[in-house]
């Protein structure tokens, strides 16, 4: 927050596309499986695994709601091949909640977790970027159950499968393991500057063994 109590802005990504991708000017909606409903009397944000005290971390819907709010104008790349650009994302930065629930020094990689038991697997450092925020809102409004609400992760320079829907928590990890997508043939960092899409382009260890 700023000193006169207004959200942060934070610009993030480049203003090009990257390769093999196209401008997208509306918000498809792509996701595997059903929409969740949401149940704010049910649901809780968990940060667990190798934190530095060794507890699990939780919060309520009312709660999280409450942690610092920022936004950050971040690029959103799908892996299906459109993008979009200079998008204004509000929430909650992954930077506030590590300081909230720091992770381990012998932390390497955190597992996203979300509905239904999907997951997505981050290097730490690309989790930690000043950019990457759990968001709840876009342009200033909610987002809308198909976009993700009540939270999706946002990690502007990577693809955007590597950010979930509906995360419902964080687990931090001393070694890497493939998510939902990873385990299916997806690149295990998908970076779309090296259009990191499938797993066998992988180069020797960029993922962890199958």
């Amino acid at each position: 927050m700023d000193g006169m109590g207004q959200p942060e802005s934070r610009r993030s990504g480049r203003t090009q596309l990257p390769p093999g991708q196209r401008l997208q000017r509306g918000w498809p909606v792509t996701h595997y499986g059903p929409v969740p409903k949401f149940r704010p009397d049910r649901w809780e944000f968990r940060v667990f695994g190798a934190t530095v005290d060794g507890e699990k971390h939780c919060w309520s819907h009312e709660e999280f709601s409450a942690l610092p709010y920022d936004t950050v104008l971040a690029d959103l790349h799908c892996v299906t091949k459109f993008s979009m650009l200079g998008v204004e994302w509000g929430g909650v930065t992954t930077r506030t909640i590590m300081e909230l629930a720091p992770p381990a020094p012998e932390t390497t990689h955190v597992m996203i977790w979300a509905e239904y038991g999907f997951s997505s697997n981050v290097r730490l450092s690309d989790f930690a970027v000043d950019s990457a925020l759990f968001a709840t809102h876009r342009g200033g409004e909610p987002l809308t159950a198909e976009h993700g609400f009540p939270v999706r992760l946002i990690v502007p320079h990577l693809y955007a499968w590597k950010g979930p829907k509906w995360v419902r928590g964080v687990e931090y990890m001393t070694a890497d393991r493939r998510g939902f997508w990873e385990e299916r043939g997806y690149h295990n960092i998908g970076d779309p500057w090296r259009e990191q899409r499938f797993s066998y382009q992988e180069e020797p260890g960029e993922g962890p063994e199958f």
